[in-house]
């Protein structure tokens, strides 16, 4: 079955997890894979089975992610995790 295979050794864990306290390039985009429903790149990568995740060119900022459900979210190009919600992204350690 698809669970089993997305379960096995390559399955990297977290060792820990702060919140972010200020806005960057990085906490935009796990802002980005969190309201898709996933910890960070590393999980989104080893769930959709994908090596490049699309961003947009001119920031960096990731352009589409594909929810578990396989329905598509797809971002700006602009800032989109505003000041109120830094605190709610979740940063992990590896």
């Amino acid at each position: 079955s698809e669970v089993s295979g997305v379960m096995g050794k390559s399955d990297i864990q977290p060792k820990s997890m702060h919140r972010a306290k200020i806005w960057s390039d990085d906490v935009e985009n796990l802002y980005r894979f969190q309201q898709a429903g996933y910890r960070d790149e590393v999980e989104y990568k080893q769930v959709k089975q994908v090596d490049v995740v699309e961003c947009w060119p001119e920031t960096g900022f990731i352009k589409k992610l594909q929810r578990r459900d396989n329905t598509f979210y797809y971002y700006n190009k602009q800032r989109e995790c505003e000041d109120k919600d830094v605190h709610k992204v979740k940063v992990y350690m590896y």
